[in-house]
């Protein structure tokens, strides 16, 4: 089959944006390019890899994981059904920290992204700001897999722990992110991200806060003097952990930011920093 017979095809069975994307993923061309291709023989191995994915697509798989990769904050980073797919929320979250860290430390810092998944924000940090150490922390082995893959592709110096966010690590850190799982166990949620995402990675107890509360409980012992804690959080969230945190950290600051949205999505404590 040529280009545009696979086009014709794809584009008869999905949205067109996305038989594109994986066609030109397939045949490594920008899609913008496949144009000048139309009249080119496709190998048939291609030609069946292509088909394979369209049918994935209207099956209800999401287009980032027939890819297999996604761009975050401008690094492609691998990611499958044992992680989540980041979304364009967590860039902000993690472009709201960068400036945050720019402004309070001089010096490099120790960073630690709990529930690290593919690593996505971990991973960011370490290329855009100066590190002592970035350690990356899921509880899942099949998540840290992936991480492992993109540290890797990468070439970062990330530390890689399994483990149950920040319970018996006795290291502190000037820098603790998170985008935990925050979704209530009874929650309606959208269908395409029920039936494909890990459910270890969504949902968090009857209220959507039980691994905020982990966290919070733990800051104590792994908190510098001088401490950013970050979270992504749900946008109905914000007051409920910031009465938590008072009650607990009642010496911090807590600061609730909204995302492009204009919806609650990050959350900041500062630990003596101002």
């Amino acid at each position: 089959m040529t280009v545009e017979e696979l086009l014709v095809f794809g584009k008869s069975e999905i949205h067109s944006d996305h038989a594109k994307i994986i066609l030109g993923e397939i045949l490594n061309k920008n899609p913008l390019e496949l144009l000048n291709y139309l009249d080119e023989k496709v190998e048939e191995d291609k030609v069946k890899k292509y088909k394979e994915a369209i049918l994935a697509i209207k099956e209800g798989k999401p287009l980032q994981y027939v890819l297999g990769t996604v761009n975050f904050y401008g690094n492609i980073f691998q990611i499958n059904q044992n992680v989540l797919i980041p979304r364009f929320e967590t860039e902000e979250l993690v472009e709201q920290t960068i400036e945050y860290i720019k402004k309070y430390f001089t010096e490099p810092v120790d960073i630690v992204d709990l529930g690290c998944g593919s690593g996505v924000i971990g991973l960011t940090l370490e290329k855009k700001i100066s590190t002592k150490s970035v350690d990356l922390i899921d509880i899942s082995k099949e998540a840290l897999k992936v991480t492992n893959i993109n540290c890797g592709n990468l070439k970062s110096k990330a530390n890689i722990i399994e483990n149950d966010f920040l319970n018996g690590i006795q290291k502190k850190y000037d820098v603790i992110i998170s985008n935990p799982p925050y979704i209530k166990e009874d929650e309606e949620i959208e269908e395409i991200v029920k039936e494909n995402e890990p459910h270890i990675a969504l949902y968090a107890g009857k209220d959507g806060l039980d691994c905020y509360k982990k966290i919070i409980n733990n800051l104590p012992n792994n908190m510098k003097e001088r401490c950013l804690v970050a979270f992504e959080i749900g946008s109905s969230q914000g007051n409920e952990i910031k009465k938590i945190i008072e009650e607990q950290l009642p010496h911090t600051k807590v600061i609730i930011k909204k995302d492009l949205s204009e919806r609650d999505r990050m959350l900041f404590i500062f630990n003596n920093l101002e």
